[in-house]
């Protein structure tokens, strides 16, 4: 397991605070209330294992294959629905979203190889990311990669206390699958649009892992 890089500023800060909290608590409470100062400590240190934990990357066999999309992210489904785009195919697809709790390892994954054809970042809302307008209102970056059999619309969505986007991807970029596409902190949604001949692999409320499930066949 590795720290993500997104994770470095605030572990740093949160481990200054820590630090800072902790030697006030131990010197300037009384002998009698040492017991608060140990109560401190523990819970500050249970937050800063949690902040630290919530940036972790873990080490996996990613799953490949031309024909299969993959989870971009870790999570749970939340969502199997048809939905008409409004924002990039102008028509119907199959919507596959996964919402990821702050427990949840956050980097996300680009769930195909392919070409990146469109990329744009949509100022908006943070309502809760199960939320049913959460796709079309919240703050979000949504990519398009095209491959060889379809194009795939992946949203990256803000929640209700994630409200920070990271997406690494440009225009022109060609990706290769499991690859690197962003992150989201603490806490988020991430909807995958399919053609709606793709053939899904997974259930609602099923737990997914990022570049490991089976999202769907192409």
């Amino acid at each position: 397991m590795t720290i993500h890089k997104e994770g470095y500023k605030s572990i740093l800060i949160s481990a200054i605070l820590f630090a800072v909290i902790n030697v006030a608590s131990f010197n300037f409470l009384s002998f009698h209330m040492a017991w608060l100062s140990w109560l401190i400590f523990i819970a500050t240190l249970i937050l800063l294992l949690f902040i630290i934990s919530f940036f972790r990357v873990p080490r996996r066999k990613l799953m490949l294959g031309s024909n299969l999309v993959i989870a971009p992210a870790d999570g749970k489904v939340v969502v199997i629905e048809e939905v008409y785009d409004e924002e990039y195919f102008k028509d119907k697809r199959l919507q596959v979203s996964i919402f990821m709790s702050p427990a949840n390892v956050h980097q996300n994954r680009t769930p195909v190889t392919g070409e990146v054809v469109y990329n744009q970042y949509h100022k908006g809302k943070y309502l809760v990311a199960w939320h049913p307008k959460s796709s079309t209102e919240n703050e979000r970056h949504s990519v398009v990669i095209r491959h060889p059999k379809a194009e795939i619309l992946v949203k990256q969505i803000a929640g209700a206390l994630a409200k920070r986007i990271v997406n690494y991807l440009s225009v022109g970029q060609k990706v290769e699958q499991c690859a690197e596409m962003g992150f989201i902190k603490f806490g988020s949604r991430v909807d995958v649009l399919l053609p709606l001949d793709a053939k899904v692999s997974v259930k609602l409320n099923e737990v997914v892992q990022g570049g490991v499930t089976v999202l769907a066949g192409l």
